[in-house]
């Protein structure tokens, strides 16, 4: 399994403590945002379950610029790092359970381990969970062979024999079209012969001789020591149960951002139950920022540099927000962490 950076360190939770932006969640977007809240003199505290988000789920990037072939947990050690160089407290193992805004204007942010701390702005960056599929073998190869993203991991599997790619939405066939171009065989496993893909998605797929349709099936196992080596598919018209020999296995079956937690907070959301930005990364609530994986912006390329780079527009508008406010008071930069 991949290391889930921060998970066992559980610092002390300063009840009570305000801040100029508490930022919830550690991944890539939440990260970057502390780089930038900081660089912005405000004081900052980054409060989540882990630190990582869904770069927990992988091995290697290969995708952000200059990092190209790096391991998970050494990119987000460097986020964790540059965040904490401008003095940013990050407390994991908590869970935000609400937000919500006093008589005063400030934000009180509640939560487990007793979480209660007061904002002048929130930024969320809660990421959204990619569905599983809940089968032996899933749990135990994530991030050996197990992949949630096409578009992340497809590079890592150049010269491979064999891939299977689970879905029939657009993310699936965008993703077996994708690796078709890297390795020599993809099979496409999906529970019914229709598909929610856009048809002239499916008619590219099939046009392409290494791409072979599994269809009616689901996947019950996936099979390997250390890493994937087989996926085990059954027909469910038939019950005919087959062994695809596979180098890896890309699991697109969607995600699922909060929307209980946003919509409980008085946020807009989409269809998805993305939380609602606009370019700025403004939520519908005034002082609300959102970043990353559970906006709206670019739902279907979802990426670390993405991210990163919405963290970074978040904290500017949060810096922004402060300042037309009448509350910016820059906390002077002591010990840096160089």
């Amino acid at each position: 399994m991949p290391l889930r950076l921060g998970a066992a360190r559980q610092p002390r939770i300063p009840k009570g403590a305000e801040y100029d932006v508490v930022i919830v969640g550690g991944g890539p977007a939440g990260l970057s945002a502390a780089i930038y809240t900081t660089r912005f003199l405000m004081s900052t505290i980054v409060v989540s379950k882990d630190v990582g988000g869904q770069l927990n789920l992988t091995n290697w990037v290969d995708d952000y610029p200059g990092m190209g072939g790096l391991e998970a947990s050494k990119l987000v050690e460097a986020f964790k790092k540059h965040a904490e160089m401008f003095n940013a407290e990050i407390v994991t193992g908590v869970e935000v359970k609400n937000v919500e805004r006093g008589e005063d204007g400030v934000f009180r942010i509640t939560g487990s381990r007793g979480l209660d701390l007061k904002a002048k702005s929130v930024i969320l960056a809660v990421g959204s969970q990619r569905r599983k599929l809940g089968v032996p073998g899933e749990a135990e190869l994530a991030g050996r062979g197990v992949s949630y993203c096409s578009v992340c991991d497809a590079p890592l599997f150049k010269g491979k024999d064999a891939v299977v790619v689970v879905g029939g939405g657009d993310a699936a066939f965008e993703g077996a079209v994708l690796l078709s171009g890297y390795v020599k065989k993809v099979y496409l496993v999906h529970r019914r012969r229709g598909f929610r893909a856009k048809p002239f998605l499916v008619e590219e797929a099939k046009s392409k001789d290494n791409i072979e349709m599994v269809l009616d099936s689901v996947v019950t196992e996936i099979i390997g020591d250390g890493k994937v080596e087989a996926v085990r598919v059954r027909n469910r018209v038939t019950g005919e149960e087959t062994v695809l020999k596979a180098d890896g296995i890309f699991i697109e079956i969607g995600s699922e951002p909060p929307r209980e937690f946003f919509e409980r907070i008085g946020l807009e959301v989409d269809s998805a139950g993305n939380v609602i930005v606009d370019e700025w990364m403004r939520t519908s609530v005034d002082g609300i920022f959102a970043a990353g994986d559970c906006t709206s912006m670019w739902p279907s390329f979802r990426q670390v540099v993405t991210a990163a780079s919405m963290g970074a527009v978040a904290a500017y508008s949060a810096y922004n927000y402060l300042q037309e406010k009448g509350l910016y008071k820059p906390k002077p930069l002591t010990g840096l962490k160089v």
